[in-house]
């Protein structure tokens, strides 16, 4: 032991005791030496992670350790935030790697390197909002230039493609990509986009991403999926083709809803370089703190969408055998009319659902207004369960008629199943129903 040594063994290098004791010296105690019984450190081993290949790691062990190992300093087991607006320039050109938060912060880099972990691509750009990940994604086009999305998308991102990108030139066709012949139909030469939503939000219809992938692929077409009902954990659209994934990062990655975000994750190299330098260039990106509370709620990703999905299957199960139900909206279940695509392309059913009411608006509100559980408000992926009014709420932001044309009325109701106990979320939702 009276020797120093150093052995660089797959990728760590490990440090013998003597050489970590005096290493802890330096640290902890600069000003003056201090002595410890060699007893207390004694077949001690002490091992420094230099760089990490996490490819090969579990999808739940990656949710935990990437974007982690920042701190050299004190060796965190958290990231650490920077909450700083600049950084101190070591020489004029040359910095650490990070000169201003908006073009770059630490924390909001770990997310970005978690999140393009966990789906599959080789980078992020994490935004302040859902709809600001939808917006850099805009301005991969030009005015002039043709996107095709769902007749049954989210209301805000209907609102942002009819009316403001609209004004900027842009041309959007709104179709049932159900049946990819609709899209096939929906092409012009001036297409350039692909917009794919599934599960739909609210009425949970699923579209097939390797079908519209092989259309757009044979045309030269960007296919962008918006993934934020499923998770990377029950679905990887990258993996089936997909060019661009958006989330918006407020609601399962984060799943406390404590915070706003988005997120953009690229497979390919201009498509990255692009969207990171429309991030910066428009003041999209996220703060270090909301990036935190992300990075945060990605630890537990895997067994809280295993919960959502265990609380969804049987609330859906329930309202099925209702009487009071008129429909129910679950890909979950084997009369959903794209069930076996969904056991296909994902790999869970999610915690969404949506059902329409028997008694039309008026019961709709009555159910709402009585639940002890289920609060009701928009948004959805948090730990709590939701319940909303997609004709007043989420989709108010829609025509009335494409409302209709998408198949919302004043009877449904979309529900974000949280992680209480099925049976409590049972027996709420019933008396609700039955008050």
């Amino acid at each position: 032991m009276g020797h120093l040594s150093a052995v660089v063994q797959s990728g760590i290098l490990y440090v013998s005791f003597l050489r970590a004791r005096e290493l802890y010296r330096r640290l902890a105690c600069p000003g003056g030496v201090r002595t410890y019984p060699a007893r207390r450190l004694a077949c001690t081993e002490i091992s420094i992670v230099m760089s990490t290949d996490h490819s090969q790691q579990k999808f739940e062990t990656r949710c935990v350790h990437v974007g982690v190992d920042k701190d050299d300093t004190f060796n965190s087991c958290i990231t650490p935030i920077y909450p700083t607006s600049t950084f101190r320039f070591e020489a004029l050109g040359k910095t650490k790697g990070y000169d201003y938060t908006r073009s770059g912060n630490p924390t909001r880099r770990a997310l970005e390197e978690s999140l393009a972990s966990l789906e599959g691509g080789i980078d992020c750009r994490t935004t302040c909002t859902g709809m600001s990940a939808s917006t850099a994604t805009m301005h991969l086009f030009k005015p002039g230039d043709h996107i095709i999305a769902g007749h049954d998308i989210y209301g805000g991102t209907f609102r942002l493609f009819s009316v403001p990108f609209t004004e900027f030139g842009l041309k959007f066709s709104f179709v049932n990509m159900q049946d990819v012949e609709n899209v096939r139909r929906a092409i012009t030469p001036q297409t350039k986009c692909i917009w794919i939503e599934t599960p739909s939000n609210p009425l949970l219809n699923l579209v097939d991403i390797e079908a519209v992938v092989k259309v757009a692929q044979s045309k030269g077409i960007l296919t962008i999926a918006d993934n934020t009902f499923m998770s990377p954990y029950f679905q990887r659209p990258l993996e089936l083709g997909v060019d661009v994934v958006v989330h918006s990062t407020t609601k399962y990655l984060n799943g406390h809803s404590d915070v706003v975000g988005g997120a953009v994750i690229t497979k390919k190299k201009e498509h990255a370089e692009r969207v990171g330098y429309i991030v910066n260039a428009l003041g999209l990106a996220n703060s270090p703190f909301d990036a935190w509370l992300v990075l945060r709620g990605v630890k537990t990703l895997g067994p809280r969408m295993e919960a959502h999905q265990r609380g969804a299957m049987a609330v859906a199960q329930m309202l099925k055998q209702h009487p009071l139900v008129e429909k129910v909206y679950y890909p979950g279940l084997p009369d959903h009319p794209h069930h076996e695509l969904a056991k296909r392309q994902m790999k869970g059913f999610g915690g969404m659902l949506s059902f329409d009411v028997k008694g039309g608006g008026a019961k709709a509100e009555k159910v709402m207004t009585t639940t002890k559980l289920y609060a009701m408000a928009e948004s959805l992926g948090g730990v709590e369960s939701l319940i909303e009014h997609p004709e007043t709420m989420s989709h108010a932001s829609m025509t009335l008629e494409a409302r209709r044309g998408a198949g919302i009325t004043d009877k449904t109701l979309r529900v974000s199943v949280g992680i209480e106990h099925p049976d409590d979320l049972i027996a709420d939702l019933k008396q609700a129903l039955e008050a």
